[in-house]
């Protein structure tokens, strides 16, 4: 069932990531980033053409995502490339507005919530989401930030190559794309939790089962009922506090926990 809704709303988001690039960018012509950006750019500087390039640059992504991400985040990465291509065959390429700036910043708005969700439910639209999901797993970047900063590179040289003034709208667009996709995709924050608890030893062992994270327990005593207690300290990803929220609830629900958002972290922290 799981398996089954992920599919669900990445086939979903496929449809509208599809539909902001038919109905908002496409009829201005703004400029695409990422690895097709770049096939586009050998494509006129080359005689391949642009389609074979973007086959070529997206095998080796796709065999280092196979490597390092796993085939099921390929798989489901590939399923939704395609129902992307085959939602902008039928859905009509539209000019919903004259203004190619405001086309851009809403075109922009849609495709980071698609592009976004696709990366939530472990997917992702190729190229430098790949790429950028590689990087961020060695470091805590957001991603966003990060596939803005690679496509930049790219709109930049496509500048040259191609009006400034499309490209400058395409920065816009890729910008505010990136930080929807920041708004959706935390998995880079980092919040301290603090359990206080009479159950310890079981939620140390539930912990520990479900989340995979180093737990530091601390022996206290309650200052008013002078009841002996532990404290549990540790670091998770935002992603995992649905995980730990419902099984403190189920196995203390009288615990006192205290959920911080942690700025740095360093030493031997699990970042996968």
């Amino acid at each position: 069932m799981n398996n089954f809704y992920r599919i669900v709303v990445i086939f979903f988001s496929s449809i509208v990531l599809g539909f902001a690039f038919n109905m908002f960018l496409l009829p201005h012509e703004v400029l695409t980033g990422g690895v097709t950006g770049v096939a586009m750019i050998l494509g006129l500087l080359s005689p391949i053409n642009t389609g074979i390039w973007i086959i070529i640059l997206n095998i080796p992504i796709l065999i280092l995502g196979w490597l390092k991400l796993g085939k099921t985040f390929i798989a489901n990465s590939f399923f939704s490339v395609l129902v992307t291509s085959i939602s902008m065959l039928y859905i009509p390429v539209v000019q919903i507005t004259n203004d190619a700036l405001l086309s851009s910043i809403f075109g922009g708005v849609i495709a980071g919530i698609a592009i976004g969700v696709i990366i939530r439910f472990y997917g992702s639209t190729g190229g430098f989401d790949i790429i950028g999901l590689l990087l961020t797993k060695k470091r805590d970047i957001p991603l966003g930030g990060l596939i803005f900063a690679l496509n930049s590179i790219v709109v930049f040289v496509s500048g040259f190559v191609f009006a400034w003034d499309l490209a400058l709208y395409t920065m816009a667009s890729i910008y505010v794309t990136g930080i929807v996709i920041d708004r959706i995709h935390t998995r880079h924050i980092k919040l301290t939790l603090m359990v206080v608890t009479r159950c310890g030893e079981e939620l140390k062992h539930e912990m520990l089962s479900k989340l995979y994270r180093g737990i530091t327990v601390i022996n206290g005593e309650g200052a008013y009922s002078k009841s002996k207690l532990e404290i549990l300290y540790t670091v998770i990803s935002r992603y995992e506090l649905a995980v730990v929220r419902p099984l403190i609830k189920q196995i203390d629900p009288n615990a006192f926990v205290s959920v911080s958002e942690t700025l740095e972290v360093m030493g031997n922290f699990r970042r996968e």
